[in-house]
């Protein structure tokens, strides 16, 4: 459904304006009527209701609290670049501009960061207010902005909320979004004064999203109840250092590991232990067990904020050095994949100052959040700057002995802090919850479960652990829960103008920890890893949840940001991340990770670049585009020609298999190949592991008959239980991603493994007692799926048919009324790409092949000329849905097009469509 684009006041729209604006009353008064006549209201709900939230870009406003006049000039796609003459009112003019596209998207985000979903959307949202209470984002973030952030950065914080809430003066809901009349239908729910800690807020959100390794200690736990350590282990291989390398290969951390090693320090472990997950099963039994199965059901309902609750979040980055490149100069890109969502997480902008001085300080372009003053990844006049997820563990679970109304450490009880939190609800009665903290400051996340509660009470453990009592609780470590300084560090990035500056302003960006990579103008590269990142005693690795009764599982401290790996212009003339390992284990003395991404992508890309730069090849900004849509499959390389020598009997499968016959690994849209191997793939996944992991991570529905879990006496009925999964479609194992690639790779070598045997189907046919023999299964299994799902017909196959986005707005557009949902989101769209491929549209092999993460964005500067560089939203830059810019990019962003990005004062000039002067 095309987005309005009925021009605003004072414009007179075409014959094209008129169609589509018709278009849009009509699907209005199908929106009032049957709204209306459901809840049977007698509010009437007009085309000037949602004209009425459409921001003015044109002629000028008066702005109380501006000392002098801004300009915002905006192009054809709705993107601002504002112009002022002190950093105050530049800041204050992006919290207006930013309120005028984006408010709801901002509203909502700040309810879900304090936990008050249930205020605006009712009693469906009180588990996750519960929850999001007990984290205490906001509580943190108002001791950050209390005690831990420059007086310059709360200026400009008070600055962007007083734009914000000079925009909501006299506004009523409607008038600020189509989503408030509608929820007006429900509750008298009213938009109330931003603040600074509302900005700050969301950075917790942000860094939940990329939290690490939590989502695998889980699992890795979960699976003892089914599955040996050996086995375990073996779904976790090592990362496979000689053939997917390093982000950091001639970087600064040698002389530290020298220190070191001749320190004979221990304060960190250098080498990965065993994360089979054999220590949590002796020490805590099935009371972890328990208590985390139902502790992931309860991640796994929390509002994903810019990824999908930790798994599969990934993101590409990399920068060549100017003597590769045509221009000299050198270019970056940048793709962060994220949870595809309505409007896009990412908000494009320009921040000038008419003249950069001590007074205003500001000439950056780039994006950023709604709801966040600066610019979190672009570029300035002087340098440019991208970001990946580095995936470092900040995270840890503990099991927690409850005695009383204390804790079992070391022997002795002691007392959790605690406090009561009051959760208003809409068109409801109110609740009282109590959050209890450890002395640490760990809140006790299984409080917000009664089952857990039981479960805790009732689990049995082993020997090791203490004496079941009065039951067990898991808690949560984390470093976000601790305040910190990132958002100086958004400032500082902003502004900085060389290598030590950035390097400065990166050391301030502490959570989340992510992998930054620099190019500047003067012709230098660089990749520097920033964060708070905890230590460990050799004890724990952080793997797997640890006792927390026993103090030697205690951080021990921090890494200091000087003994941190960063690469300054490195020989090879390139920096890739791709969430692959940031350095060799061997070469490192602290453990970052036992969970890396397994270098899948960034081993692509470097051999992308490495085949265009040999024999003195450059490489140019269009280049650096088409890697980014480089839609090669790795595991198809690995397991076609495996595939192809198998003998099959039927002619059906075997016209399938023809498919792959000359396929070159691309998995474009249009494909036929590409959507037989897929569901190949996602065939061998299920019959060699995921019929065999416990129910709490098999995908829902899913129901098989499984050997009791004590194993005793011979496999017949009185041994077997019915068990069904129990993950949301985009959560459950195995996902397909690169862990499996690894896993299925090593397991290659050996074709008699127990993975490879699996019972007979339907029918008592195609029992496989070996590799080859599960691979013609799955390959029969794939053939008649896609029949199912595409038809007979494989003329008529396609990738894209499979692996479809749809666009949903992020509250009313999932959990509201059918009419709503069609009102507000978009699609489908047919895309190309596919899981751990550098154009990652990733797809989850157990749940289906729909596109659960996208990369959220792409863009490549050229710091040679930056008016030549390229960007791209996945959505449009406006939150209202009948905007002419709610969704005007993602077609082209489905197309991998670029759009050209302005900077200079004469290329905004002449990309300028609607200029508003903002007045004091």
């Amino acid at each position: 459904m095309p987005p309005n684009t009925t021009a605003t006041s004072g414009d007179k729209p075409g014959k094209s304006g008129r169609k589509k604006g018709r278009k849009a009353r009509l699907i209005v008064l199908v929106l009032v009527l049957a709204i209306v006549g459901g809840i049977a209201y007698g509010a009437y709900w007009s085309i000037s209701t949602v004209r009425a939230s459409f921001p003015q870009t044109k002629g000028s406003l008066t702005l109380k609290g501006l000392s002098g006049p801004v300009t915002v000039k905006r192009d054809g796609y709705g993107i601002p670049q504002i112009y002022a003459s002190s950093d105050a009112d530049l800041f204050m003019a992006q919290g207006y501009v930013q309120a005028q596209d984006r408010f709801y998207e901002m509203d909502v985000r700040r309810h879900m960061t304090s936990g008050r979903l249930s205020e605006m959307f009712g009693k469906g949202q009180v588990k996750d207010d519960e929850f999001l209470r007990t984290l205490g984002w906001d509580r943190v973030a108002k001791e950050e902005y209390d005690t831990k952030l420059s007086d310059s950065t709360k200026k400009y914080l008070q600055a962007y909320s007083k734009g914000v809430n000079a925009y909501l003066a006299g506004k009523d809901g409607k008038d600020i979004s189509l989503e408030y009349a509608a929820l007006g239908f429900i509750n008298d729910y009213k938009p109330e004064q931003w603040t600074p800690v509302d900005s700050v807020s969301w950075l917790k959100a942000m860094a939940w999203d990329l939290r690490g390794n939590m989502d695998d200690e889980i699992d890795r736990a979960l699976m003892t109840s089914r599955l040996g350590p050996q086995q375990i282990k073996d779904l976790y291989p090592e990362y496979p250092y000689s053939r997917n390398k390093p982000i950091v290969q001639e970087g600064q951390y040698e002389e530290l590991t020298k220190t070191f090693e001749q320190s004979g320090s221990t304060s960190g472990s250098g080498t990965s232990t065993d994360t089979s997950g054999s220590s949590t099963s002796s020490t805590t039994g099935s009371a972890l067990t328990s208590q985390l199965a139902g502790l992931y059901d309860v991640l796994d309902d929390v509002p994903t904020a810019v990824g999908v609750n930790g798994q599969g979040i990934g993101s590409n980055s990399w920068v060549v050095a100017g003597k590769y490149t045509i221009t000299g100069k050198p270019l970056l890109a940048n793709d962060p994949h994220l949870s595809a969502s309505l409007p896009s997480v990412w908000y494009q902008m320009g921040l000038h100052c008419t003249t950069v001085s001590s007074k205003c300080q500001y000439d950056v372009t780039g994006y950023t959040f709604a709801g966040m003053p600066g610019v979190i990844i672009g570029h300035n006049a002087d340098i440019a700057w991208g970001m990946t997820n580095s995936g470092v563990d900040v995270t840890d679970l503990y099991l927690e002995k409850l005695s009383g109304d204390g804790y079992l450490y070391d022997g002795t009880t002691k007392p959790f802090t605690s406090r009561e939190e009051t959760i208003k609800v809409a068109g409801g009665t109110s609740k009282k919850i109590v959050v209890r903290q450890t002395a640490d400051g760990m809140p006790l996340l299984s409080d917000r479960d009664d089952e857990l509660v039981k479960v805790g009470k009732k689990a049995s453990v082993d020997n090791a652990a203490p004496d079941r009592g009065e039951g067990y609780g898991v808690a949560l470590r984390w470093t976000a829960l601790d305040p910190g300084t990132t958002m100086d560090a958004v400032f500082a990035l902003d502004k900085a103008s060389d290598w030590n500056s950035f390097r400065e302003a990166a050391a301030q960006f502490d959570v989340p920890s992510q992998n930054l990579i620099y190019a500047d103008t003067k012709n230098h590269i660089g990749y520097t890893l920033p964060g708070k990142i905890p230590t460990r005693s050799s004890a724990d690795d952080g793997s797997i949840p640890a006792p927390g009764w026993d103090s030697k599982y205690k951080w021990t401290g921090y890494i200091k940001q000087d003994e941190l790996p960063y690469e300054y212009d490195p020989k090879r003339g390139y920096i890739v991340t791709a969430n692959q390992a940031v350095v060799d284990k061997d070469e490192y003395p602290y453990t970052l990770t036992t969970d890396w991404g397994y270098g899948t992508r960034s081993q692509r890309i470097t051999d992308l670049i490495e085949s265009k730069i040999k024999d003195g090849g450059k490489i140019s900004t269009d280049d650096m585009r088409q890697m980014q849509l480089d839609n090669s499959s790795e595991i198809a390389k690995l397991l076609v020609p495996k595939l192809l020598k198998i003998n099959l009997d039927d002619k059906d499968v075997r016209e399938a298999q023809k498919l792959l016959e000359g396929w070159d690994y691309t998995q474009d849209a249009d494909s036929a190949a590409a959507a037989y191997f897929n569901a190949v793939w996602r065939n061998i996944l299920k019959l060699a592991f995921g019929n065999k992991l416990p129910k709490e991570l098999r995908v829902k529905g899913q129901c098989l008959w499984v050997e009791k879990a004590d194993g005793t006496g011979p496999v017949d009925d009185d041994t077997k239980v019915r068990e069904c999964g129990e993950r949301d479609a985009d959560q459950a194992q195995p996902d397909g991603g690169d862990r499996w690639f690894e896993v299925v790779r090593t397991l290659m070598d050996k074709p008699d493994s127990d993975w490879w045997k699996t019972p007979a189907g339907a029918g008592d046919r195609n029992k496989a007692d070996n590799m080859d023999e599960l691979f013609e299964r799955a390959m029969v299994d794939a053939r008649w799926e896609l029949t199912a799902k595409l038809g007979k017909d494989i003329d008529t196959w396609s990738w894209g048919r499979l692996h479809r986005l749809f666009l949903k707005n992020q509250t009313l557009g999932t959990d509201g009324p059918a009419i709503v949902q069609y009102v507000l989101n978009r699609g489908p769209w047919k895309l190309s790409g596919g899981e751990a491929t550098v154009n990652a549209t990733g797809w989850n092999a157990a749940g289906g092949y729909g596109v659960v993460w996208v990369p959220s964005m792409r863009m490549v500067v050229n710091l040679d000329d930056l008016d030549k560089s390229k960007w791209i939203n996945l959505t449009g830059a406006s939150g209202h849905a009948f905007s002419a810019h709610y969704t005007d990019q993602t077609g082209k962003w489905a197309d991998g097009e670029l759009l050209p990005w302005s900077f200079s004062d004469k290329a905004v000039d002449k990309s300028t469509g609607d200029t508003l002067v903002l007045k004091p």
